[in-house]
């Protein structure tokens, strides 16, 4: 029987976990996270883990298994969930992989290019000009150096910045050109790609309530039990950073609030951007449950 993948991407807010859990049900199986800030333990509330109760029963893999301070990447995870995928597909002929994070989900379903090996001390000379002269200095060089990269990258992320930029002076080459490179490999299952896409004012919408939502649920106290690993990795992220700054005093609290709707809405727009760039996905609303089925059914069987 051949094996398939089913693949639910869309931009943040949009439902991508209720729907995969609903698919899950239907089909009986189990779901991969592709979410690269749901793998930490202790970012609950502001990535939108899903509760035990949401979950329904479904296994979930790659939710909530690393600590705070871990360093994990999409080569890593390229890895760790193919591995994981050949041991359920020994059961399952069908599973779902869900999340936001286009680069994860590429290494997944495609695999990542093999970049070339650059010398350590450009990494510290990077390091050093943001340390003297700030991120807006470096994502400034990056729109020089690269700006296809430069317009769908978090430009809030020092880690990607300073990657992209290692390789551009490291190879006077693009980092996006290097990335687009395909790998040798071609994957041993059948991937559906199912993209959720709404109007722009709708999912802005989603998006604000949803922020709201976490601040009642107690995203201020998480921030704060998490405030002395504030400069980690895993808590560049949405909805943290901005309560970093409140409680270093940048903002009040309704203004740092409102900075995270803001920066969430750049963000999905991002995440549009590059999952649009993707040729095998097929688009949906949130709501069109009967179509996605129906869709799925007519190749799977």
């Amino acid at each position: 029987m051949p094996k398939h993948l089913i693949v639910i991407v869309g931009p943040t807010a949009i439902g991508k976990t209720a729907l995969s859990i609903q698919l899950a049900e239907i089909l009986q199986t189990e779901i991969i996270s592709a979410d690269s800030r749901q793998f930490y333990q202790d970012l609950v509330i502001g990535t939108a883990q899903p509760t035990q109760a949401e979950m329904r029963g479904i296994p979930h893999h790659f939710l909530s298994f690393l600590p705070i301070q871990a360093n994990y990447t999409a080569g890593r995870f390229e890895q760790d969930a193919l591995q994981t995928l050949n041991k359920i597909f020994t059961y399952q002929d069908v599973v779902i992989a869900t999340g936001g994070s286009g680069l994860y989900l590429k290494a997944l379903c495609e695999g990542l290019a093999e970049l070339p090996t650059l010398s350590p001390n450009l990494r510290v000379t990077l390091n050093a000009t943001l340390a003297q002269k700030g991120l807006p200095y470096l994502t400034q060089l990056l729109a020089e150096k690269d700006p296809a990269y430069y317009n769908s990258v978090d430009l809030q992320n020092p880690r990607r910045v300073l990657r992209a930029l290692e390789v551009c002076l490291g190879t006077g080459l693009p980092y996006s050109t290097l990335r687009q490179q395909k790998p040798k490999e071609t994957r041993p299952f059948n991937i559906i790609t199912i993209g959720l896409i709404q109007e722009k004012e709708l999912l802005h919408k989603r998006i604000s309530l949803r922020v709201e939502m976490m601040m009642a649920q107690g995203l201020l106290k998480e921030v704060e039990k998490l405030y002395a690993y504030k400069r980690t990795n895993a808590l560049q992220t949405l909805g943290y950073k901005e309560l970093f700054d409140y409680i270093d005093g940048q903002y009040s609290l309704s203004e740092a609030v409102n900075y995270i709707k803001i920066n969430t809405k750049k963000y999905a727009k991002k995440q549009i951007t590059w999952f649009r760039k993707d040729k095998n996905i097929t688009w949906f609303t949130p709501y069109d449950l009967p179509k996605i089925q129906s869709y799925i059914r007519a190749i799977i069987g």
